[in-house]
Order: structure tokens, then sequence, then C-alpha cells
């Protein structure tokens, strides 16, 4: 920027994944008492006033006053969170670096989940942010068991190289258990893989080209996000109400554009704890057969059910009406066994197997050998039942504690439905409220969250947030509840 008494000049450039893409002048008129840093908020004002787009950050040289008044009106203009920043001395070098960088990673931001672990370590902090299994439930025997037998009979399957497809017995188990949740799948249609993100990751890039449109559900899973932005793929959303995906809504969609995939969590979903409802799973399959899309349907929550309610899967719809080649399903033992292990799987048709196959091998070989054959020696043992039944349970009990506490102290200001299963809790104030900057403040009194925006791929909902209930005891569920009602 440069002035004198009556004139100012702004330079703009514009940069796309560390690499400059253009440049631009405005030009203003100003008093000579003018700083410079109103005369900045003037060049924002008028500039974005004036454009259809609306970039995710601004640097500029100077502090404004405005910044956060600024931030909030162009967040409204993008409908998604906008950045006002002054860069700070030393970091000229980083974004040397970042030139470096495939623009597709630099455009990547960090999992907001991940991010809030480091708050959730600290001390007197409750965390009802990331999504993670009770290490207390791990079912330490059970998998001691695994292991002694694995060092005693398997120790050449384990710490040898396998195939990428998977360790043979661990793919038959599986399958059974496919069969058990209604995906009706041979142990040949099963393929092992890096926990259920790996899934998602090696089927995005066997099936996206760049700029091909895949459709979630708003919000949605924030690692999906991720995997389908690094895939360079054109994401819509779908809203949802409390029975899911809003699949009418859908519909309208698809009259007008050409979709490649539909991403959703149906069951006990990952942000909203919400599951489809029966007809619009067989809606959602007609759907896919008439426009001939594909489908990927992960699975990740289904068995921790607080209600003996039958939820068909997608693929059971889809085998009904003779398109199960258009539904992928993903799921993983990382819920229900141990995450550490890093073991999930997916069912796919033949068509998308060959291919995918080798996007795994160029990614890491196979899935770790010592982690799938002890799986399977765990899975020989018969004791999977008892502990999803624990498991079960104790998130049950958990989630009616939230539930119960969240209405009795903060039921005035929040609304929510109760989860029938899973580990998530979604509330949304009853007025507008910013939760990001919430947290601010409730951190300050012991207790963290994941704010709902970090969920949504466009239009997100400030006044949201995710409450993870399953590593919390339920007097500490109480005492976070109280906390987060003091932090109003």
């Amino acid at each position: 920027m440069a002035k004198d008494a009556e004139d100012a000049v702004v330079q703009i450039f514009f940069i796309r994944g560390g690499r400059l893409i253009g440049r631009d002048h405005f030009f203003l008129r100003n008093s000579s008492e003018e700083s410079k840093g109103q005369i900045l908020e003037s060049f924002i004002k008028q500039f974005y006033a004036g454009t259809p787009f609306i970039p995710a950050e601004l640097m500029i040289q100077e502090e404004l006053e405005e910044r956060e008044i600024l931030e909030e009106w162009l967040s409204k203009k993008r409908e998604h969170r906008v950045h006002i920043r002054v860069p700070k001395k030393g970091e000229k070098e980083n974004s040397m670096h970042d030139r470096r960088l495939a623009a597709r990673a630099g455009e990547l931001k960090p999992s907001a989940v991940r991010e809030l672990l480091k708050h959730s370590k600290l001390p007197g902090v409750i965390s009802l942010g990331g999504g993670i299994p009770a290490p207390e439930l791990f079912d330490t025997e059970g998998l001691e068991l695994a292991v002694q037998k694995v060092m005693s009979e398997r120790f050449n399957d384990a710490f040898q190289y396998g195939l990428t497809e998977g360790y043979p017995p661990l793919r038959q188990a599986v399958s059974e258990i496919c069969h058990s949740r209604g995906v009706a799948c041979s142990a040949a249609q099963v393929y092992i893989t890096s926990g259920s993100q790996q899934s998602l990751d090696i089927v995005a890039r066997t099936l996206l080209d760049p700029g091909d449109t895949i459709v979630v559900e708003r919000p949605t899973y924030l690692a999906a996000l991720q995997v389908f932005q690094l895939a360079q793929a054109n994401i819509l959303s779908v809203d949802t109400d409390d029975d899911g995906m809003l699949v009418e809504q859908l519909a309208d969609l698809l009259e007008t554009t050409r979709v490649k995939a539909v991403y959703l969590v149906p069951t006990f979903g990952n942000p909203g704890g919400k599951t489809l409802s029966e007809a619009r799973r067989r809606r959602l399959v007609e759907l896919a057969k008439k426009y001939d899309f594909v489908i990927l349907e992960d699975d990740p929550y289904g068995e921790i059910s607080f209600t003996d309610a039958v939820r068909r899967p997608l693929y059971q719809h889809a085998v009904e009406l003779s398109c199960e080649d258009q539904v992928v399903y993903t799921s993983t033992f990382s819920k229900i066994l141990a995450p550490g292990m890093r073991i999930g799987w997916i069912v796919m048709p033949d068509w998308l197997a060959q291919q995918t196959v080798i996007v795994k091998q160029a990614a890491d070989l196979h899935t770790n050998m010592l982690s799938q054959v002890i799986t399977a020696e765990y899975l020989s043992l018969n004791r999977l039942d008892n502990q999803i039944a624990l498991i079960r349970e104790d998130y049950r009990k958990k989630c009616v504690a939230l539930a119960d506490a969240l209405e009795s102290r903060l039921g005035e200001h929040l609304e929510f439905s109760r989860p029938q299963g899973g580990m998530f809790l979604w509330a949304r104030f009853r007025y507008p409220f910013d939760t990001m900057e919430w947290m601010k403040k409730t951190l300050e009194n012991g207790v963290v969250y994941v704010p709902g925006e970090a969920f949504y791929h466009d239009k997100p909902d400030t006044r949201t947030l995710r409450l993870s209930y399953s590593t919390v005891s339920e007097a500490g569920l109480l005492t976070a509840v109280e906390r987060l009602a003091a932090s109003l």
C-alpha cells in the first residue's frame, strides 16, 4: 500500500497453493489523517462488496481495529469462515517453503479434532472433543491371548510380507461379521485396509478424477472432507435432519448435476449422531440405480446401538434392487476393538476392486501384518460379541447422563436429539452464537468440544457443536456440563 495526502493505492496479490496467480490495484480517496489500518479497512469494505469471490484468508500488513467485524461480514458473504491476519516476522521463510508444495496439499487444513487433542491433554481439562473409544473398555485379556497365540503359532505370518488384499483368515472372519450385519459378501469381496480412513482414501483416489462431483451430508465427517479435497473433487452438500440425509434434496440436485458418488455415515453418523431412516435408505439406493452414481457407505458405529432396532445397510437394499455393484461398504475395528490396530475393511464390487488394490499397493503394499494376524486370532476366540455388548451399555449410560445434564442445565440454550447409538451428541444453540469463539472461554473453565462449523464444507452453522461422551465418566460428564453452563 502507498498513499499521499489525498489518494491511496492498494496492491492485491492473489495466491493459491503457495503460488502467485494474479495481481490487481485498487485506488481510494483518503484524508491525510487516516492511518494505514483505516485505509485498509476501507479497501476491504469496498473491494469485497463488489466481487463474488471471497478468499478463505486475507493477509494484510497492518492490524485492523474492525478485524473481527470484517471477518464476520466476509464469512457471511462466503458462507464459510474467513480469516484476516497480519504475517509475523519469520513467516516469510515458511511461505517460501509452501511454494514447493503441491497445490492440493497446500490447500488442506489440519483436522480441528486432531488439533483439539492438544488441549485435551492439559491438566484438569475435560475433553468432549475427540471421538475416541474408552481405553479402559479394551479387552486386555483377549488381546493378550491373541498375541500369545500369534507368537507361538503364527509368527511367520505376522512378521512376513502379506497380500495387498489382506490376510486370508481375517478376510474370512470379516465376511462372517458382514453377513451378521446384512452385508452378504464372500471373503474374496473383503479387502483389508489400514483403518477406514485408508478405505476412503484409496477408493476416492481410484474413483474420482479432479472435478468429479461427490455429494456429502451437511454436516459430515471431517476427515472424509480432507480425503475428497485431496482428490480435488467438486464437493456438494445436502442437508440433514433427525432422519439423516434429506434424500429428496439430493433427488432435486441430481436432475441438474452429474454426480459421481455420494458419501454418508448412515448409522449414528459423525458428527450428527443421526441415523438414515429405512425409507430414505431405499430411496437413496433407487436414486443410485437411476442416476448411476456410487454410494460410499461408511459404517464405523453401527454396532454401537443402544436399542434392539434393526437398521438394514444400504448394501442390503442394493442387493434387493439388483444394484449392489453401486455400493461400497466400509467399516473398521477401531471403535469396537482397538483403534491402534488400524484395521478396517472395504466390501466393493469387482469392477472397482482390481484397480483399488493397485492403488493400495502404491500406498503401503499391505496393511500391517502383525495387526492383521492378531485381529484374526482375537476373532477366533469368539470374544467380540461380549466386547461389543460391554461398549454399548457403557456408552448408553454415558449418553443418557450427558443428555440429562444438558437438558437440566442448558436446555434453554441448546436443542438436540438424543442419540440412539454411536459416540456423539450434536447440539445447536437456540439463538445466534459462535461456538468457535465460545471455546476460548470454555477452555479457560476446563472443558473442550468440537465447534460444529469444522464439519461443514459450505454454509457452516456457527451455532452447532459436537460432544463426545465415550471417554468421560458419568461424573465427569456432569462436571463438564456445569463448566459449560458457567461459561455462558
